[in-house]
């Protein structure tokens, strides 16, 4: 897990964020077809169509991808993040992950994933905007130009290691208490989107409407693979446990809010037997 995340954070050194955000999706396609072959978790008809749709998503966005801006130091992306667009971009941010973590009552927190995913995808579009300055300023030092002398470097690695925290805290937050099948899809929606709109409003990526047009399509269509692959591996699940004879989840947690959700609004306990099976 070290390795990739730091493999994760060199690409940002190298690649604008808007191409690198939304092929994070490739791990879940990865994890599928290992899980397939070392764990013996089926990969039904639909998965594999799922995992078809994240690469030919990935291909749009790679292809169309805005070229690369060229940094000689710090300085230069630090006055990109004091623009005036990118600090009301920065205050709003801070404003609503506060009113989220400060203002929402702890019961409905722990009552949809809308809460703690919209934390770690307002707090991770941050981080990743801190982690492509910091992958900037190692990639120059390692050429000779010291960027650690600047203070503004110190100010980027401070949010990144902050962000990464808040983002850790919130998203095993929300994965102890709902479905993966439900949080990883919204996750990546929110936090993709949120970090092309952080990036494009501090990078300025030069890009055709053509080409910024098929990046959305590629994005889309990742989702849409996203989600099909952990519907479908939900699917497989619920039909396991109705062979073995019980009722899927159970317990507390996401197994108790299943059962409310299919009783659909208050419907008897027999119905939701039904249901299950």
């Amino acid at each position: 897990m070290v390795v990739g995340e730091l493999a994760n954070f060199a690409a940002y050194a190298y690649a604008p964020a808007v191409v690198v955000t939304p092929l994070g999706a490739l791990s879940i396609l990865v994890s599928a077809v290992l899980a397939h072959f070392m764990l013996n978790e089926r990969l039904n008809g639909f998965g594999v169509i799922g995992c078809l749709l994240c690469v030919t998503g990935s291909m749009a966005i790679v292809l169309h991808a805005p070229e690369e801006r060229q940094f000689e130091s710090i300085p230069e992306v630090w006055a990109l993040a004091m623009q005036p667009a990118f600090l009301l971009y920065l205050f709003a941010a801070l404003a609503a992950t506060l009113l989220l973590i400060l203002k929402v009552p702890a019961e409905t927190a722990a009552s949809t994933p809308l809460v703690p995913v919209a934390i770690c995808s307002i707090v991770g579009s941050l981080s990743v905007v801190a982690c492509k300055a910091l992958g900037v300023a190692i990639k120059l030092t390692a050429r000779g130009a010291n960027q650690f002398a600047y203070a503004p470097t110190w100010v980027f690695a401070a949010v990144v290691l902050a962000a990464v925290l808040t983002q850790m805290a919130y998203l095993n937050r929300a994965l102890d208490l709902f479905n993966t099948a439900v949080v990883t899809p919204l996750y990546y929606a929110a936090f993709t989107s949120l970090t092309l709109l952080a990036s494009a409003v501090m990078f300025r990526p030069e890009q055709g409407p053509a080409d910024a047009l098929t990046q959305l399509s590629g994005f889309v269509t990742i989702l849409c693979g996203t989600t099909l692959l952990h519907a479908t591996k939900d699917l497989d699940a619920g039909a396991a446990a109705g062979a073995l004879g019980r009722p899927l989840g159970g317990g507390g947690g996401y197994g108790a809010g299943a059962d409310d959700g299919l009783e659909m609004g208050g419907g008897s306990s027999s119905s939701s037997k039904k249901l299950r099976v």
